[in-house]
């Protein structure tokens, strides 16, 4: 039996090393300037592969050397100085081999340089909202009392700084390129982590703290946002993109989006809202949309998600549950949004809570549905 073991211990050691090196997951090329957390990651990989493969193969050899055999017992030792010296001192070193770089960069990563380029990443069940600095080169004041449908950042109304902000329209936001960039967190419901793969870096995201990070993307490219925190049953489409774009690019694409003082929220007149204000059909549906969640589950693209994608969905006929179908009107999706259980359609989990919303709110979300072509 002890010979037996000790084989598998080997072969587990020996498998362990040979998966690494022949690993189809390898990591995504790096595209910031966060070479040190790689290096930070593959110390780590190097101290513990070594360690694990090492406590293998001297437990196997243990197994063999020691094993019980007629004649022969093995004895115990205690109080054996020198070797309790050694293994405080391996296990010192190798504890500070792995706190002491991550430790290091970890300070680098939360201390920008002057300069950096602001932005705000707001997490809500499922779905992110980023806010830029306008004009005046900061961000307004924001709290999670100012939050309604017209104003899904919380920004207080109040505060002339917040006037100019620019509100990222839809799930991609846009960086320049070759400049540090400041990420600025909130949540404003659970935990939640920023992350994208190819930068590195990620932070935590805590309800009613401001967690931030920074990073100087290197490479033009459009890049997918993660969230890497369990956050609830949408989770998983928890998605977005980061696209790094030349300076000239990114100027364009900022010019094109809308500020926070920019125009007036339907129903809310007199109140710094939404750009577009009510001349712009559907505006105030998509950021109740935006505000509520819906878009983490039902996409506006045709993609498939948790629930059906908006795309063309208005006039369609829908297959629901048990056979029967139904013609999508305003009745239906009134019913859909706030009592989805009610007609669930096939092929998707009936996992959609009611929303709750106003008869002034239900109206909006529904116009907002019908542009989606």
């Amino acid at each position: 039996m002890a010979i037996a073991l000790a084989v598998v211990l080997v072969l587990i050691a020996a498998g362990a090393v040979v998966f690494h090196f022949a690993s189809p997951w390898q990591q995504l090329p790096i595209a910031s300037n966060w070479h040190a957390m790689d290096d930070a990651l593959w110390l780590t990989f190097v101290i513990t592969g070594v360690a694990f493969v090492l406590l293998h193969l001297f437990v196997a050899w243990a197994l063999v050397r020691y094993r019980h055999r007629a004649g022969h017992r093995a004895s115990a030792e205690h109080g054996n100085r020198r070797l309790e010296w050694w293994l405080i001192g391996i296990t010192t070193a190798g504890i500070i081999g792995l706190l002491a770089p991550g430790l290091t960069v970890y300070a680098r990563l939360i201390d920008p340089p002057a300069g950096a380029q602001v932005f705000e990443v707001m997490g809500q069940q499922w779905q992110w909202h980023y806010r830029l600095p306008g004009r005046d080169g900061r961000l307004g004041a924001a709290a999670a009392g100012f939050v309604t449908g017209a104003n899904p950042f919380g920004i207080d109304p109040q505060d002339a700084y917040g006037q100019d902000d620019v509100l990222v329209q839809g799930q991609e936001l846009h960086l320049p390129l070759n400049r540090p960039a400041l990420a600025q967190l909130r949540a404003q419901d659970v935990l939640h982590d920023f992350y994208v793969p190819q930068f590195r870096t990620r932070m935590n995201m805590v309800p009613g703290m401001v967690t931030h990070f920074w990073f100087t993307p290197e490479r033009a490219g459009r890049y997918e946002v993660l969230c890497a925190q369990l956050c609830g049953v949408g989770h998983a489409n928890m998605r977005s993109w980061v696209v790094i774009d030349e300076p000239a690019v990114y100027a364009g694409w900022l010019a094109r989006q809308p500020t926070f003082g920019g125009g007036t929220a339907p129903g809310r007149a007199g109140t710094p809202g939404v750009p577009g204000g009510p001349a712009e059909p559907g505006k105030l549906g998509r950021l109740l949309a935006q505000q509520k969640g819906c878009v983490a589950c039902h996409s506006v693209d045709g993609s498939r998600g948790v629930g059906p994608s908006w795309k063309g969905l208005y006039g369609s006929t829908e297959a629901l549950e048990g056979g029967a179908t139904a013609k999508v009107d305003d009745a239906y999706l009134r019913q859909a949004i706030n009592a989805p259980q009610a007609a669930v359609v096939r092929g998707y989990p009936p996992v959609m809570p009611p929303a709750g919303l106003s008869e002034a709110e239900l109206a909006a979300v529904v116009e907002y549905i019908k542009t989606v072509h």
